[in-house]
């Protein structure tokens, strides 16, 4: 060839960094990198690919000791592969319609539709090749499947169980690394997970925001600040948490594979966790929530702004106490002791002081209040055989404040 490869760059690649063991052997091989190869008169380049774990980020972070000194592709963020994954599908598919001679297999729009749902990860498409491309069975079938799929329950074929299985791998280790820390202990990592996934697809059912911002939803569940980002430090390479244009922070997922794989309990499997569990356990932060307040209940302040507690205490405190009942009568998983004791610390009472800060008589819960009153109600039915002294002090209660209502109503007009 006439070719002097004296002349040419050599390359070592390190595929899945993130796969060391550990977090510290990351690092050290980040470290050695960095003292061994990275020097003056090396005639190498070093090509690294990984997800990016903490150990992995920091170094590349400012302040970290590889940040001068890498060029950081982030293939998730600032780089589009969508025209490489196009090509790639073109290839293969084209080798696929050479094997089965019929190069008319596929449709251009085929590809488009695949590089769109992969949302502009490389992982989807390649899994979807091996899928399609499986030696025993028709492509043209498999690729229908594809586009098509949608999970039910006795479904034969499992056209991501590569990718559900990195997705089960990687959310069992943050899993792991999360519950391992000796002050989040007792806490369910997937169970708060998927509370702030709901935030961001939409919490479908009660009265909760539909998409409440990350902090907010952290303070109702009765979490320490910040700690939505401790939640998925061992996620990144799914999912970050970004600040949208109204200035609230929103979790992001790479992946729209990633939500489906979280709401599928065939692909999820023992990870997977319904809504139901995540709303019942909301169910129980309000009422701890207004049980423990830290409040003089029998000092309010004249305004709900003069409260002396942190804004986002307040506004979880008023998610508390607008959505509880909805909560108790709605979310499956919520045992009627709970209830039984919240009434017995005073819960009702609590409400009751809290209620006229937020809105004056005749417009109790705005335009839901008889909504509200109207939950309330089908509780105490559900408690009344079971828990009849729960049941009577609810019942006074409801019976007050749609009088007080009432009464607002006549007066004013």
């Amino acid at each position: 060839m006439g070719m002097d490869l004296t002349t040419l760059p050599y390359a070592i690649l390190i595929d899945g960094l993130d796969e060391c063991t550990g977090e510290d052997r990351q690092a050290e091989l980040l470290t050695a990198i960095k003292e061994c190869l990275l020097i003056n008169g090396f005639p190498f380049r070093i090509f690294i690919a990984s997800r990016p774990e903490w150990a992995i980020r920091t170094a590349l972070e400012a302040g970290g000791h590889l940040c001068k000194l890498a060029y950081h592709i982030q293939l998730s963020d600032k780089y589009d592969a969508s025209a490489d994954m196009h090509r790639y599908l073109r290839r293969r598919f084209e080798d696929i319609g050479l094997r089965i001679g019929d190069s008319n297999w596929f449709r251009e729009g085929d590809i488009e539709t695949l590089v769109q749902a992969a949302s502009g990860q490389f992982i989807y498409v390649a899994t979807v090749y091996k899928y399609i491309s499986e030696r025993r069975a028709s492509p043209t079938e498999r690729l229908k499947i594809i586009l098509t799929w949608t999970p039910h329950e006795g479904q034969g074929t499992r056209p991501f169980e590569v990718l559900d299985r990195l997705y089960t791998n990687i959310l069992l280790a943050a899993k792991n690394a999360y519950e391992a820390v000796d002050s989040h202990y007792r806490r369910d990592f997937l169970l708060l997970f998927r509370a702030h996934h709901m935030a961001v697809t939409g919490f479908k059912s009660l009265t909760i925001p539909q998409y409440p911002a990350a902090d907010l939803l952290s303070a109702m569940l009765r979490l320490e600040a910040k700690a939505e980002e401790t939640l998925i430090s061992d996620l990144h390479s799914l999912v970050a948490f970004e600040t949208n244009h109204g200035g609230s922070l929103r979790l992001r997922l790479y992946h729209k594979s990633f939500s489906d794989f979280l709401e599928e309990p065939s692909r999820a499997k023992d990870l997977f966790v319904p809504e139901d569990r995540v709303y019942a356990h909301l169910g129980r932060c309000f009422m701890q929530h207004i049980i423990e307040s830290p409040l003089d209940f029998d000092s309010l302040p004249a305004k709900w702004e003069q409260l002396p507690l942190p804004a986002l205490s307040k506004h979880s405190l008023r998610e508390a106490v607008e959505d509880l009942p909805s909560f108790l009568n709605g979310a499956d998983g919520i045992d009627d002791d709970e209830i039984l004791a919240f009434t017995q610390n005073g819960g009702w009472q609590k409400i009751n002081n809290l209620l006229p800060l937020l809105y004056r008589p005749g417009r109790y819960l705005s335009n839901y209040f008889q909504d509200w009153i109207g939950a309330l109600r089908n509780l105490t039915d559900r408690l009344e055989a079971q828990k009849p002294e729960a049941a009577a002090v609810i019942s006074v209660f409801a019976e007050k404040w749609k009088n007080d209502d009432k009464q607002y109503e006549d007066e004013s007009r």
